[in-house]
């Protein structure tokens, strides 16, 4: 099955727009990319997106939320499981910014990290 998207590369700010082809055979061909990083991009968004996680996980003893992302870029079909799970994650204030709250992530290589700080009960 052949497969071709048009893809704007948001990798840098001149925004090429491009097209991407996938043959038969697994073969990845471009036009309209001006660099190695968005052609590199395009490969990768015809055949394993990724995307960043940004969401909330609850704090003990209130009705607070701390938002959290992902350290790095997860598989775009991952995104929900990964969300449903932090659903049931609850944390203990204090924590730090940058601090691991979930890792490795349904074993996929990614730390879910505090995108903030949230102080004690006593701060």
């Amino acid at each position: 099955m052949n497969k071709t998207r048009k893809i704007t590369c948001i990798v840098c700010p001149l925004g090429c727009e491009g097209e991407v082809r996938l043959d038969q055979e697994g073969n990845v061909t471009t036009d309209g990319f001006t660099c190695k990083r968005g052609l590199s991009y395009a490969r990768e968004e015809l055949t394993a997106p990724k995307r960043m996680l940004t969401t909330t996980v609850r704090v003990a003893g209130g009705d607070r939320l701390l938002p959290v992302v992902s350290d790095r870029p997860l598989p775009k079909d991952k995104i929900r499981e990964c969300a449903r799970l932090l659903t049931a994650v609850t944390v203990e204030a204090p924590v730090a910014e940058g601090q691991v709250i979930c890792p490795d992530i349904l074993g996929l290589g990614v730390n879910i990290i505090a995108s903030r700080e949230i102080k004690g009960a006593a701060g």
